[in-house]
């Protein structure tokens, strides 16, 4: 049975073009969610019709397939932003280094490790996104969430078991469509958010196209610094390759394929076990075709 969706849509979009790694074949469906509103009538479409559905942001942290996905793929648009006193209440689809960089800005410490991190506010929670030793689930007072039926759902952060680059939510199915974070007052927020980017800026391939890190640090070891003392700086598979500014992504030199980054993923964890008996973990999220 052909499949109709009744809210504006667009059919066999290169995913490549929403993709940080410009990687990624066509979406069967593609829209734009710009409220909740929007967002839940997508998704109890989606659930009734039984359309594969994938919530979308920057683009990071994601490798689409070459053969792209045979579902629905909403690019989340939801950028509203409430302040109240140290309360900053955002929609998820609000750029997170934006967010770091205005709260900042105006004297509010808590997000400025956000500088930099190529991710939305709902990437950021998803992935509970950190840097220097801070995470989005430090400052996170509660979240909005509209699960894969449509229904509207509430969690404060007491509720939710976040962890290292991980969070409930990559277990669930639906989207984040809020988050409400507490910051405090601090004289030197824009300074140390400055500080985070420079480094950033410095230490990563932050101009080349790569999906951000592509594997977690393993307990008590940096996945970097392992990789790069196995001599896999520059290793290239088709257009992939391993940077050589910062060994733990993987970047896109032109014309790579998903096939590229996951035989270069494959080889790197190989290497790794071999000659130091570590298994390195996959920090991208891949996306099925199906």
């Amino acid at each position: 049975m052909k499949k109709r969706l009744p809210f504006p849509h667009q059919t066999q979009v290169p995913l490549s073009d929403y993709s940080t790694f410009a990687i990624g074949g066509p979406a069967r469906f593609f829209a734009k969610a710009a409220t909740i509103k929007a967002m839940q009538e997508m998704l109890s479409v989606a659930y009734t019709q039984g359309i594969p559905c994938c919530v979308l942001g920057k683009g990071s942290n994601t490798l689409f397939d070459d053969k792209g996905f045979e579902g629905l793929v909403i690019l989340n648009r939801i950028s509203h932003l409430v302040q109240e006193e140290g309360y900053f209440t955002v929609g998820s689809g609000y750029s997170f280094p934006r967010l770091g960089k205005m709260t900042a800005r105006l004297g509010w410490s808590g997000l400025e490790f956000a500088a930099g991190i190529p991710a939305t506010v709902g990437g950021a929670i998803y992935m509970n996104a950190g840097a220097g030793g801070q995470e989005t689930a430090d400052r996170l007072k509660y979240v909005r969430y509209i699960n894969e039926r449509g229904e509207a759902l509430v969690f404060e952060s007491r509720q939710l078991n976040f962890g290292y680059r991980s969070s409930p939510f990559q277990e669930m199915k639906g989207a984040i469509v809020e988050g409400c974070f507490e910051l405090q007052p601090q004289a030197r927020a824009r300074e140390e958010q400055a500080e985070h980017l420079n480094y950033r800026l410095k230490t990563q391939p932050y101009k080349e196209r790569s999906a951000g890190c592509a594997f977690r640090n393993p307990i008590g070891h940096s996945a970097g610094a392992l990789i790069d003392a196995c001599g896999l700086k520059g290793l290239q598979r088709g257009g992939a390759a391993i940077s050589n500014q910062h060994a733990n992504f993987i970047v896109n030199r032109g014309g790579a394929s998903a096939a590229d980054v996951l035989g270069l993923i494959d080889e790197v964890k190989e290497r790794v076990f071999r000659e130091k008996g570590i298994t390195l973990e996959e920090e991208i999220r891949r996306i099925a075709p199906f």
